[in-house]
This record gives structure tokens, sequence and C-alpha cells, in this order.
């Protein structure tokens, strides 16, 4: 008994594994932060990556079609594709846009009872959400987007439009950042005169693809 208590004495007084302890208790916590940090500090880094590809859509489609001196611009299926296409791999194969995202490209225009409508549109990706604003050849009030921020077309011009919808890929666990769906919008009036009245096609014999709103598919896997 006398060897017992001598030794929980000795116990009592040892502090050589106090440090290793400490450590055990309070790694756990230091990890869970690193790993979150981590986490969110690329969640930033897609929102904003998406946010510059949906300007970046907005603004190339406000430029596309053929350039010609003598008539409006045209704008042809195969303008679309590419604009498309370019996109995807503007944002990298490790993002795969269009396997966990959507983007919807619209021409708000102005017809001919004066009010504001979506001309066409064309859609890429297969996550399942459709346009927050309107389908082709719906009638808008009082423009497209969201309330306070809504844009609107002149009489004989365009609006370019996008909604670029993505399902967020995390690197650890979705539970480190939580909502995981990402948004973005951008618009751009067309940058020259532009012919309104179709989106037509190189050939007709052989047309391109029209990537029509009622698909969700990745075309360019």
């Amino acid at each position: 008994m006398t060897r017992l208590f001598a030794f929980l004495s000795r116990l009592r007084k040892d502090q050589s594994g106090v440090a290793i302890t400490e450590a055990a208790l309070i790694l756990p916590f230091f990890l869970g932060a690193g790993l979150w940090g981590i986490e969110l500090a690329n969640y930033s880094l897609t929102t904003m990556k998406v946010g510059q590809l949906a300007v970046h859509v907005a603004d190339n489609a406000s430029r596309i079609g053929d350039i010609s001196t003598l008539e409006n611009r045209k704008i042809y299926e195969a303008d679309i594709g590419d604009l498309l296409e370019g996109v995807s791999l503007q944002a990298g194969g490790r993002m795969d846009l269009y396997d966990h995202g959507r983007i919807i490209v619209s021409s708000v225009e102005v017809n001919g009872d004066g009010n504001q409508y979506i001309h066409w549109q064309r859609c890429m990706g297969t996550y399942q959400k459709d346009s927050s604003y309107g389908k082709q050849g719906e009638v808008l009030t009082d423009g497209i987007g969201p309330t306070g921020r809504k844009v609107f077309a002149l009489d004989g011009e365009a609006v370019i439009f996008v909604e670029m919808q993505y399902e967020y890929q995390p690197l650890i666990s979705a539970s480190l950042v939580g909502k995981t769906a990402i948004r973005s919008i951008a618009s751009y009036t067309v940058r020259s005169s532009r012919d309104l009245s179709q989106v037509y096609q190189v050939n007709p014999y052989k047309p391109d693809p029209v990537y029509s709103c009622d698909k969700y598919e990745n075309a360019f896997s």
C-alpha cells in the first residue's frame, strides 16, 4: 500500500506528458478550423469565378455576329455554340461547368407592340434549374432582372441577359459551407447594329445545333 501511495504521489507530480496531452486536446479544434478555412476560401474563389464567367458570357454575346458594312450584323447558331463552348474551356476542367451548372443566355428586345420580351434564349448545362426571369417568347412587364436592378432594351436594340447557376463542388465537405448553389447574373447592351429578326444558320442544309432551354445537357463533354 505504501508503494502504491508513493507511485500515485510521483504520478501526480509528473508533468512530462502535459504538452502532448494539451496538443491532443486542442489539435481537433485547429484541424477543424483549418479545414473550414480552406473550404471557405475555395467557395469564395468559386463564387468569384462564377460571377466573372457570367460577365464574360454577357460581354462576348453582345459582340458576336457577322461583320458587314452593308447590313446589320447577323448572329448565327454557330456563334452561340462557340460562345458556350469557350466559357466551358475558360472555366477549366476541374470546375466541370456544364456537368454541375447551367448557363442561360437571353436576348431581351422590344416587340411590335412596344413591350419588352425575350426574343430568343439558349441554354447549356445539366443543372436542373430554369430561368428565374422568363422563357423565350415571354413578354416582360418592366424589363428583366431582380427587383430594383431590372434592365431593359431600347426600341431597335437588344440587351443580352445571362443567368449562371452552379452547384458548388467541395474540396472537403459541403457541410463546411452550408449553401452550395451559386448564382450570378450579368447583362450587356449589344454593342453594334444587330439584325434582330432571327438567329441564322451558316448552312441551312447542314444546320448547327440549337441549344434550346428544354434540354439539360452538356453537349461539349
